[in-house]
């Protein structure tokens, strides 16, 4: 008989009240335990960092592509779209118009098919070690942050070749990036946890994106869309991110205050959504997986 069963057995003896510890399973979103992630973060920073090391690794240019693939997007568009197509930007330089659009869509993009697969790709340690499931999509999403960094250093250098001048409104472009991010991180929650079961995912989800891509107002001004049309644009969440930062830092075309709001609605949703449904699938990933 263990120490602590001869304790209670005594205790009862003597006619003394007997501890007891009630356990009671957490619900809602108390089961996600949220603090947790804080408590971790020395966890969630190394999974930045490798996930930094493993992006830039074996390639010809390294940190470079951070800053060559929101360029490269920026010339196809310019090209095909502003050239052959005739699609103009109304008051600012093409390049800029697009560029400055590229910029928080591919931090999204990158951010959402990157933390979709980061259970999958962590596998190794999601069955061996305790920490906060819900550190791996977040972490791997924040970790475009860098890239963010260096594409906004080539988005400076732009608008100063083009003679644009920042505005007051400039002093928002980190909240609309920031929006562009919890959009990332939202889908990132939900897709991560339905990839765990269903590996389509990881296949379908390029795919989507750039779908995605042509939905959303990056390569063509909002105006270009029809009247009654709008309201359904502000249902794609990273409509009011793409519009808000664009005229943040070009001071062109305000977004609707409603199309940012009903955007910033969706992503809530889905971010809510999506922490239930990882939380009520969080105790199967390391037996799945």
């Amino acid at each position: 008989m263990s120490e602590a069963l001869r304790a209670a057995a005594r205790a009862s003896r003597a006619g003394d009240r007997v501890p007891e510890t009630v356990v009671r399973p957490r619900r809602g979103l108390a089961g996600l335990q949220l603090r947790e992630l804080w408590e971790y973060r020395e966890v969630g920073l190394f999974v930045v960092w490798r996930d930094l090391k493993v992006r830039f690794r074996q390639t010809a240019f390294g940190v470079l592509w951070a800053v060559l693939q929101p360029l490269l997007l920026t010339a196809i568009f310019v090209v095909f779209l502003n050239r052959v197509a005739g699609v103009v930007s109304y008051g600012i330089p093409y390049a800029v118009f697009a560029l400055a659009g590229v910029v928080p869509w591919t931090l999204f993009s990158r951010a959402v098919v990157t933390s979709s697969t980061s259970l999958v790709d962590s596998a190794s340690i999601v069955g061996k070690v305790y920490f906060p499931r819900l550190l791996l999509p977040v972490s791997t999403a924040c970790s475009y942050l860098v890239d963010f960094a260096m594409s906004l250093a080539v988005l400076a250098v732009v608008l100063g070749a083009y003679e644009v001048e920042p505005t007051p409104a400039i002093l928002l472009a980190p909240v609309f990036a920031a929006m562009a991010l919890l959009v990332a991180v939202a889908f990132g929650i939900w897709l991560s946890a339905v990839n765990v079961r269903y590996r389509d995912v990881q296949y379908l989800l390029p795919f989507v994106t750039q779908l995605w891509l042509l939905a959303t107002p990056i390569a063509y001004p909002l105006s270009r869309i029809p009247d009654r049309w709008q309201t359904l644009a502000g249902l794609n969440p990273v409509t009011g991110p793409v519009l808000g930062f664009r005229w943040a830092v070009t001071g062109h075309e305000a977004p609707p205050a409603t199309l940012v709001l009903l955007s910033l609605l969706v992503t809530l949703g889905v971010l809510v959504t999506g922490l239930a449904y990882f939380r009520r699938t969080e105790r199967t990933f390391a037996d799945i997986i």
